[in-house]
């Protein structure tokens, strides 16, 4: 009996410490043993896990399943029509979604939604084709509820040969490479990442997780797993510590459109690193240049007067990076008031608008809506551009009409 009694309390710690084991130890990330993957924050940061999860920049990519895909399949209007003998047609053919080339009422050919990019505004997507993923000629665009051409892609001529290349999933996903952690390599180079001719679908890691914006994780987790009493943050980044220009670089790595000379690929891009180490300004920050609204949102912010004439304001004064933003102009307002709470309109402006209302919305007339240069779309059967729109982050005093 005593035996028994032994070997019973001996199998009893087993179960016990295996579920105290750090489930981090069985994640292998492709981006190396320094990572724990986002699962493991849940344990201790529960809260902002879940609002991630909903967030814009979480599904900034994601497989193609039905419940990531938006746009209708089996209702609705989901052709598109590029002349009387062609047609583009969203079909659901068993659990997979695809886009159907027919003309003369043949189908001519066919490929599947296997990544989605984007959710908020827009959505595109793209297939697999010889180890490299190929943009889908028609996309969904929330602001009109409906499927129109992809960014760039003609209203007359259906087209399956556009290339993804890695450096667009360097600021929609947080990892993607040729090689995985696994092979060997003579030099860690990130660089290679993005101009290597082939992605390995295995070191895909989809949207923008926890890691990709605080750094690798693993020794934080093992650390605080072990001494739950600390509540000071052990080896991870935590924006609390950063300076003001290190958490504009963060947000600035894909919110500046980074169209100077590239130097190191975005992927080795660490929290706290310099962000001019990566790209070399062509031009500057406020020369009066309009910068796009589409991509561009801290060269907009950093014309601001704002901005200039500020000490503290970066992207986080107004945002909180783990949820999307708010749709409460009011609440932006407040935020503008900390500075402006003395501040009066004109008569001229008072006519336009009653003081109360533009009290509660400062965004509406000092941030309002632009046009973007960069994304154009057409609709079906249709010659006209349709005007991609988005708030601009250049804070400013812009004319109004009375309406």
């Amino acid at each position: 009996m005593k035996k028994i009694g032994i070997l019973f309390t001996l199998v009893v710690l087993s179960v016990f410490f295996t579920n105290c084991s750090n489930k981090s130890d069985e994640y292998i990330d492709p981006r190396g043993t320094d990572y724990a993957g986002s699962e493991s924050c849940i344990q201790c940061h529960q809260v902002q896990y879940n609002m991630a999860l909903q967030s814009s920049h979480f599904k900034a990519t994601a497989p193609a399943i039905s419940e990531n895909v938006l746009g209708d399949f089996d209702k609705g209007d989901h052709t598109f029509i590029y002349d009387k003998n062609t047609k583009l047609v969203m079909e659901k053919r068993n659990d997979s979604l695809y886009q159907v080339l027919y003309k003369n009422g043949k189908e001519v050919e066919a490929h599947p939604f296997d990544i989605v990019f984007g959710v908020k505004h827009a959505q595109t997507s793209v297939y697999w084709r010889n180890n490299n993923t190929y943009e889908l000629p028609v996309s969904y665009y929330n602001s009109i509820h409906n499927w129109a051409t992809s960014p760039g892609f003609p209203a007359d001529k259906p087209y399956f040969d556009r290339m993804v290349v890695k450096d667009c999933y360097s600021c929609h996903a947080s990892n993607a490479s040729s090689r995985s952690v696994n092979q060997n390599s003579e030099e860690k180079n990130f660089l290679s990442m993005d101009v290597e001719d082939i992605i390995d679908k295995k070191t895909i890691i989809y949207g923008i997780d926890c890691e990709r914006c605080h750094g690798p994780a693993k020794k934080h987790v093992d650390f605080h797993l072990k001494n739950p009493n600390v509540k000071v943050a052990n080896s991870i980044t935590s924006f609390k510590t950063l300076n003001r220009q290190q958490k504009l670089d963060a947000c600035a790595l894909c919110h500046a459109g980074n169209d100077g000379m590239k130097m190191k690929s975005r992927f080795e891009f660490k929290p706290g690193d310099n962000l001019s180490e990566f790209y070399r300004e062509t031009r500057s920050i406020n020369d009066t240049a309009n910068f796009d609204v589409h991509g561009n949102q801290f060269r907009l912010m950093a014309q601001s007067k704002c901005f200039i004439n500020s000490e503290k304001m970066d992207c986080i004064t107004c945002h909180n990076p783990h949820e999307n933003a708010s749709k409460n102009m009011a609440s932006y307002s407040k935020i503008c008031m900390t500075c402006h709470q003395g501040l009066k309109h004109n008569e001229k402006t008072l006519k336009i608008m009653p003081e109360k209302l533009m009290a509660d919305n400062c965004v509406e007339c000092h941030m309002p809506k632009k046009t973007s240069g960069a994304i154009k779309f057409q609709l079906s059967n249709s010659k006209q551009l349709s005007e991609y729109i988005l708030r601009t982050h250049k804070i400013g005093i812009y004319p109004m009409e009375k309406k």
